[in-house]
């Protein structure tokens, strides 16, 4: 293996010959100038790995020095040496993204650990995450023969979460595969769980809270005596929140986190329009027959939402000013960054963005989204990249500005499905891949969560023999004509309405302004 290469710049080099000796005696190759033009010349003609450079010198300054390297090789790092403590200075080589930053006198194993920050970073970080995941390993092992109530099963999905996304970061992908198939059978337990506790979740006190209690368990507390902006991003997973979560820190804390799980179907128009109803899409159907729309119906499912809000608001006891906008494109993001100060007289201004749902749509339909997202690391890469150029992120900014309340939330998850499962159903039956509503379905029984009565789950029944069955896992469901087109189409993408982690376990964040 090539020797490291180190480029050391000092107007008093004759001073660090210990260091040099000491650094040469563990394997490396120094380099050494006496000012910032010969350091100039060397980075023009010569590829070293990382530079340790003198702030104060004569001629160039060390300042000026790390501007002109950053101007031949902006990846190449460089350590700041001075002697100065002054903060301006220390702020000015930071602000020119400096590698690292030590204070004469530095002592040898200083600049080593420096070393090892800087370029066995990767390396060491690797070993420990892969050390430490073999560790945790056992111990979810352990957990998923045990875990048995709904608060443990969201602890356990994000355990799972945190080691997804430091897993991804290594070289190693062995590890990955080991957590991928720890996901795969944690849903399959997860998926018994729920058959066996959601029907009982309906009429107890002890059931988590759902898309139908959200609002006044959780949301109601928060803006009853705040002024509000409550964003409800359609089809957000609790790791693509994750993702996007520190670009929110420079204009809001986080005060509390916590996990709520969605109703089933895990899909729009059930889950949303329950958390703006406050109530079951059963009740819904009773009570609202003209907005609730059975997935047979023609039109738009969703297209009340501001209405079920308005009366659950007056259920609440609500008297105050609010308002909703639904945004479905850039131009309506735009509109409403242009004008968000018109919102600053509102209690409460509610915003629905659909991005991420779209996102997901698309990945089945275009083949540039399914190289752009081909799996859940991309997936929440691109949701990333999303955020910090959205107009919501201009809007969130402005509501910091205001000094509005923030609460994130979602009406339910995504999951990438990866295989099939026959299901035979008469032309009523809904088209949903993870959820099958309609007459005397066929199917696998070990691959659903099946509901031969509606109503004990809370569901509105197309007529008096429908039932509804949920796909489990990353299972989706394959009608057998055409099967092998259907299933090479669908399979690989990002389906919601079933039963898993994902899709069912969401986030619900309050952050308050800084």
């Amino acid at each position: 293996m090539s020797k490291i290469t180190i480029l050391w710049v000092d107007d008093e080099i004759e001073y660090m010959k210990p260091h040099i000796l000491f650094l040469e005696g563990k394997n490396y190759q120094v380099t050494t100038c006496k000012s910032g033009q010969e350091a100039l010349e060397e980075i023009a003609q010569n590829r070293f790995d990382i530079v340790f450079l003198d702030e104060n010198m004569p001629g160039i300054s060390g300042l000026e020095t790390l501007t002109e390297i950053k101007t031949i090789d902006t990846t190449l790092p460089v350590v700041m040496i001075t002697k100065s403590e002054e903060e301006y200075i220390m702020e000015e080589a930071i602000g020119s993204k400096i590698a690292d930053y030590l204070i004469k006198p530095v002592n040898p194993n200083q600049i080593l650990l420096s070393l090892k920050k800087n370029l066995d970073n990767s390396r060491l970080v690797s070993e420990k995450t892969t050390s430490n995941y073999q560790q945790e390993f056992r111990k979810i092992a352990m957990d998923l023969s045990m875990v048995n109530t709904y608060e443990e099963w969201a602890e356990l999905y994000k355990k799972l979460i945190y080691w997804e996304l430091q897993l991804e970061e290594i070289e190693d992908s062995s590890m990955f595969e080991i957590l991928e198939s720890q996901k795969v059978e944690a849903n399959n337990h997860f998926g018994k769980f729920v058959d066996n506790n959601y029907r009982d979740w309906f009429n107890s006190d002890d059931g988590p809270v759902m898309s139908h209690t959200l609002f006044k368990e959780w949301i109601y507390p928060e803006i009853k005596n705040n002024k509000t902006l409550l964003v409800v991003i359609d089809n957000l997973r609790y790791d693509q929140w994750f993702a996007f979560e520190e670009g929110l820190n420079a204009y809001y804390k986080k005060s509390k986190e916590k996990p709520y799980y969605s109703i089933l179907p895990t899909a729009t128009q059930y889950a949303r329009n329950a958390i703006f109803s406050g109530l079951t899409p059963l009740d819904m159907e009773k009570k609202y027959p003209e907005w609730w729309k059975n997935d047979t119906d023609e039109g738009g499912k969703n297209l009340f939402e501001d209405k079920f809000l308005g009366e659950q608001i007056k259920r609440l006891g609500l008297d105050f000013k609010w308002e909703y906008h639904k945004i479905s494109s850039l131009k309506q993001g735009k509109n409403l960054s242009q004008n968000f100060k018109s919102q600053k007289d509102n209690d409460l201004t509610v915003i629905v963005y659909n991005f991420v749902d779209m996102l997901s749509h698309s990945r089945t339909e275009m083949e540039v989204i399914k190289e752009l997202a081909s799996n859940d690391k991309a997936y929440r890469s691109l949701t990333l990249s999303w955020f910090k150029n959205s107009p919501l992120l201009e809007i969130i900014q402005q509501a910091q500005a205001m000094g509005l309340k923030l609460i994130i939330t979602t009406d339910h998850g995504t999951i990438n499905v990866k295989q099939p499962s026959k299901v035979v159903g008469d032309k009523e039956t809904s088209l949903n891949l993870r959820y099958k509503t309609g007459r005397s379905l066929s199917y696998n029984d070990k691959d659903v969560l099946a509901s031969k009565n509606p109503k004990e789950i809370h569901l509105p029944s197309i007529n008096m023999s429908s039932s509804y069955i949920f796909a489990k896992n990353d299972l989706f469901f394959a009608y057998p004509n055409n099967y092998n087109h259907y299933v090479g189409y669908y399979r690989n993408t990002y389906q919601h309405g079933g039963v898993s982690l994902e899709e069912m376990i969401i986030p619900f964040i309050v952050l308050d302004p800084r």
